[in-house]
């Protein structure tokens, strides 16, 4: 892994709001329209999330290799996932959400602006410590991390009003919607060779829903850990 140095932090070209704001109004012109989840990608100094050697590419609208097989969701992927969550929500800002996949902590960081509790599950251990330093720095004291199979979930933490994962499975584990709340949604991508990122909701009387989205491309979805 390439360690994140300091030379993206001191490049004004990258932390100005001007860089960052190109990115965001990229985002809106694909069709992200919640200015909550706009604002929220406004706030986040993305290049803090990207190895150094990528540093040029931090405000692309592009995922990014992050070692170990995994990558940094695309913006506009961690937008339209939070604006799907929100979506089924009467009050975000209270709102419990999982994260499954937590790689470096960028989504973490952009979920905190919009929920109320980010709990972040990485099933590899070297990018769960990466995203404990990468996030520090930004004093998010409603993001919890946590070192696990995310295809687990989080069951001593449930229940959840959302879980958003950020790996695709040929079908949502069932353990994620027996953790979900009475009117909690998974918003995840599921396939293999064809994923599509997919709407699981559940009402207020049990009944279930699975709405298809949109094409997307994600890593996979293993179990296990990775503690090397």
């Amino acid at each position: 892994m390439t360690a994140r140095g300091t030379s993206a932090q001191g490049n004004t070209g990258l932390t100005s709001a001007r860089v960052r704001q190109r990115m965001v109004e990229r985002v809106r012109e694909l069709g992200i329209r919640d200015p909550r989840v706009l604002a929220a990608l406004t706030a986040v100094p993305r290049h803090l999330f990207v190895d150094a050697a990528l540093a040029s590419r931090a405000y692309d609208d592009c995922a990014l290799p992050l070692g170990h097989g995994q990558t940094i969701s695309q913006p506009y992927i961690v937008a339209r996932s939070a604006e799907l969550a929100l979506g089924a929500m009467v009050a975000p800002k209270t709102a419990r959400v999982l994260e499954v996949g937590t790689g470096s902590g960028y989504a973490a960081a952009v979920f905190a602006q919009l929920f109320g509790e980010v709990f972040s599950v990485e099933r590899v251990r070297a990018l769960h410590e990466r995203a404990r330093v990468n996030l520090r720095p930004l004093r998010l004291a409603t993001v919890r991390l946590a070192y696990g199979d995310g295809a687990d979930g989080l069951p001593a933490d449930a229940p959840f009003d959302a879980i958003i994962a950020a790996a695709a499975g040929v079908e949502i584990p069932p353990c994620w919607a027996q953790q979900l709340a009475p009117g909690g949604v998974v918003v995840a991508p599921v396939g293999e060779e064809q994923q599509q990122l997919s709407v699981l909701s559940k009402d207020r009387h049990g009944q279930w829903t699975c709405r298809r989205i949109e094409p997307v491309r994600f890593v996979p979805l293993l179990s296990g850990v990775i503690a090397a």
